[in-house]
């Protein structure tokens, strides 16, 4: 029997990339806050999270490290290739947002490329790539050199420590920014709510400052709490350069500007233009920041985006919809309704760059865990449930029957039709 999975990360793999050049301030041990089991109706949390070992480039000692490959090990009695199915490379590479990821038993590896979709053979562990090398990969694998002016945010550090953010956030930030520096100016974020999203709009906004690449950046959001909640982040990583937009202050003197929609769309005093156009010319903001882009639909933010139309825009929401719409389900107002939100947001900042959905959120211990309980539709308090003994008639009788699609009240005869 060889070496465990952790006693071959220790005793072989970690000697073997260290050998390479990877030295310990370019590697990275991601570890989540451990899952939340619920057994007999009480939570429990497990006493260790998953830990990712990933590999980071840096272009000098003063400037952020930017992840590139991620390595699993393997026990070493096993392939080096155990486990490395494409798929699960992919969702993997995707949910920390690297190029590349390795597997290894301490004496090969394999690499999964995600910009191919290709699976390598097994090679040496010894002829592992360097970072120079990996760097080189990486540069050609998201159009852009790190040494590049568009690139500078990426290397500016996080102003707290990297101590403060979570794994998925560092990966969505540099989603962002890696996609920012190939020239686009819109993108869109998908995470669960409770994920923090604010906490990746201050980042972000300020990394880019930090590289000197921001002008006036704009955040807006649909509710006072969330502006009051958005303001105090926004003031802790700015300090006074961040200032909240209020029916009576424009707070023009701030670089960061917090608002909610409906402040900037309120009409002014003089009657024919609202808050947004007497305050703020065209192009007046560089970066704009929409939180929960898919509530208030395209048709409510779009004069903000329109009046910046040079401006990075940048969209968060927790519910991306994707709807198919069947030809029953085209008279559903609502189905239409949402299917236009959805097309609207996507069309406008395009597929999201990075995606952080409830179930990842409770795997990691980041989200409260969550208990389905099953209920029969009519609560009669029988033996079976309805799935087991079906319904019956009388089961329907007296009762407030609707057709699914269109809301419509139907009678019993003609649900016997059906």
């Amino acid at each position: 029997m060889g070496l465990s999975e952790a006693d071959t990360r220790a005793k072989l793999i970690d000697p073997a990339i260290h050998a390479r050049g990877w030295t310990e301030d370019l590697i990275r041990r991601e570890e989540t806050a451990g899952a939340i089991e619920i057994l007999g109706g009480k939570a429990r949390r497990l006493a260790h999270g998953r830990v990712d070992y990933t590999l980071r480039v840096r272009v000098n000692a003063e400037t952020q490290p930017v992840a590139v490959a991620l390595i699993e090990a393997k026990a070493e009695h096993l392939s080096p290739a155990h486990g490395l199915e494409q798929g699960k490379a992919y969702a993997t590479c995707k949910r920390l947002n690297v190029p590349f990821i390795f597997a290894s038993n301490g004496h090969q590896y394999v690499e999964y490329d995600r910009s191919t979709g290709l699976t390598s053979n097994p090679r040496p562990l010894g002829d592992f790539p360097t970072p120079d090398l990996l760097r080189a990969r990486y540069e050609a694998a998201v159009g852009f050199r790190l040494t590049d002016d568009a690139a500078r945010p990426l290397l500016a550090r996080y102003p707290g420590g990297e101590a403060t953010r979570r794994y998925y956030q560092d990966a969505a930030i540099r989603a962002i920014l890696e996609k920012l520096a190939r020239g686009e100016r819109r993108a869109l974020l998908s995470l669960a709510t409770g994920a923090g999203k604010t906490f990746i709009a201050v980042n972000l906004l300020k990394r880019i400052a930090d590289a000197g690449q921001l002008r006036r950046a704009l955040f807006v959001c649909d509710r006072d709490e969330l502006r009051k909640q958005a303001a105090a982040a926004f003031q802790n990583a700015f300090g006074a350069d961040a200032a909240t937009v209020t029916r009576a202050d424009a707070a023009k003197n701030a670089h960061i500007l917090i608002a909610t929609y409906q402040t900037l769309d309120v009409a002014s005093d003089e009657g024919d233009a609202n808050f947004l156009l007497q305050h703020y010319p065209t192009n007046y903001f560089s970066h704009i920041v929409i939180d929960e882009c898919h509530r208030s639909a395209w048709g409510k933010w779009s004069r903000i985006l329109e009046r910046n139309p040079d401006a990075v825009q940048i969209g968060l929401t927790a519910t991306p919809r994707q709807l198919q719409i069947t030809e029953d389900a085209a008279a559903s107002r609502e189905t239409r309704a949402d299917a236009r939100i959805t097309a609207d947001n996507y069309r406008h900042f395009g597929e999201p760059v990075y995606e952080y959905d409830m179930s990842q959120g409770i795997e990691d211990g980041y989200l409260a865990a969550c208990e389905i309980l099953r209920r029969d539709i009519f609560l009669e308090h029988y033996t079976e449930t309805e799935r087991e003994s079906g319904l019956t008639q009388q089961d329907l009788w007296n009762k407030l029957l609707t057709d699914a699609i269109t809301g419509e009240r139907l009678t019993l005869e003609e649900v016997r039709a059906l």
